[in-house]
């Protein structure tokens, strides 16, 4: 028995939904604007509290100095 490549597996495992028209939620909200999007997720930065180190680092140096 020969075995089937990705894409014959692929084909007969999903071959009835790899055409499918999915859904756009553009019909029903335009896209968001990258600065709205940015306004949004500012929050939630990863380092937070980082600028705020950098800045008493700096400070620490300076008075040894």
């Amino acid at each position: 028995m020969k075995a089937k490549n990705e894409e014959e597996l692929s084909l007969e495992l999903y071959g009835d939904i790899i055409d499918e028209v999915w859904p756009s939620s553009s019909a029903f909200h335009s896209k968001m604007e990258l600065n709205h999007r940015a306004k949004i997720f500012l929050p939630f930065a990863a380092l937070t509290g980082y600028e705020e180190a950098i800045e008493q680092a700096a400070c620490d140096c300076n008075s040894r100095e």
